[in-house]
């Protein structure tokens, strides 16, 4: 026998077992779905793996929840609230997040503001309770309210007024679903779609091989959340010219006024309120639908979007090419229109 076909039987080989043992391994993944509660809201999850990798996700979200839930007392921020002093050199969940959002606070000039949970509060008790927060009443919160007012200084939150409380409930989802995904990362999960409580992560292909395909619900008053009719279809993940990944990761956040407002006098008020001014927006902007490297970073900035109102939202996009949006607005008419990143492509 040639001698050259001696060394070529052992490759051969080893090519045909290789082949076998990656059909295998491709043959022994499949789809899988979870779904639960977290953050008082509905997760749900689709990924491609060869296990069921539900309990560490749930041990993940666990994670976030102690670290930045207000509806948890042992939470960091929740004992921060208490005034106690936490030390932060160990809990890099909370310490990510807060410095997250101190730059997009600076970046939207105040629009997005975890400090600004007390005057929401007194907004939407009151209206409960039947009664309008007076003018005076707005003062007297602002005065403890902004994002400058708090600061970490040697692994503590530093605070100029001990009545300043901390909400990361804007910001919170969208980490949530970033850790989730590097989670799945960490496990080399490569397609994979993770929704909680409507804030977005993706990467991949769906199981039937294709892109990922998100709704934007039109924004139609529906207080009791019965309307799905969608407005637009999102195919995700976004490929950019800067992807260099096969399975680029794409996150995905909306925000939207149309199913939580309250009507008194004749005179709608939206549950979004300004942190610079204390009251609630008036804009015509009705829904924010923001794509981004990150989902804490869209969650973030579709908040402020609603904020902000349509123009200052785009002068805002203007200055960071990382991020796509969607803006579902009313015109001079009454009549929805929609404005949208000219890279973004829509299904629908």
């Amino acid at each position: 026998m040639n001698k050259k076909l001696y060394w070529q039987i052992p490759l051969a080989l080893l090519l045909i077992i290789g082949t076998i043992y990656i059909a295998r391994q491709e043959h022994s993944k499949t789809y899988r779905h979870a779904e639960g509660s977290i953050f008082g809201t509905i997760y749900h999850i689709t990924y491609e793996a060869d296990r069921d990798l539900q309990p560490d996700m749930v041990e993940a979200l666990m994670r976030v929840d102690n670290s930045l839930s207000m509806f948890n007392d042992s939470s960091v921020i929740s004992r921060i609230n208490r005034g106690e002093d936490v030390d932060l050199s160990k809990q890099r969940m909370f310490v990510e997040v807060f410095l997250l959002a101190q730059t997009i606070s600076k970046e939207t000039n105040g629009a997005f503001d975890i400090t600004v949970a007390p005057l929401v509060n007194a907004w939407g008790f009151g209206f409960k309770n039947d009664t309008k927060p007076s003018p005076a009443a707005i003062d007297s919160l602002r005065q403890f309210i902004g994002y400058q007012n708090v600061n970490i200084v040697n692994h503590q939150v530093q605070k100029t007024d001990p009545r300043t409380m901390l909400d990361c409930s804007a910001i919170a989802k969208g980490y949530g679903t970033d850790v989730v995904a590097r989670l799945l990362r960490s496990k080399d999960v490569s397609n994979f779609m993770i929704e909680i409580g409507g804030e977005v992560v993706v990467a991949g292909k769906n199981d039937r091989g294709g892109p990922w395909r998100i709704g934007v619900t039109k924004p139609t008053e529906d207080p009791e959340n019965q309307n799905n009719e969608l407005q637009a279809v999102l195919s995700l993940p976004y490929h950019n010219s800067t992807s260099t990944s096969k399975h680029t990761l794409s996150a995905l956040a909306t925000s939207g006024n149309y199913r939580n407002f309250y009507y008194k006098d004749g005179k709608r008020y939206a549950h979004t309120i300004d942190p610079r001014t204390g009251y609630p927006v008036q804009h015509n902007i009705l829904s924010a639908t923001v794509i981004a490297p990150n989902c804490a970073t869209a969650d973030a900035y579709a908040t402020s979007f609603m904020v902000l109102g349509l123009d200052s939202a785009k002068q805002v996009l203007a200055h960071h090419p990382e991020l796509l949006a969607y803006l579902i607005y009313t015109d001079e008419k009454g009549q929805y229109a929609t404005w949208q990143s000219e890279q973004l492509l829509i299904d629908k």
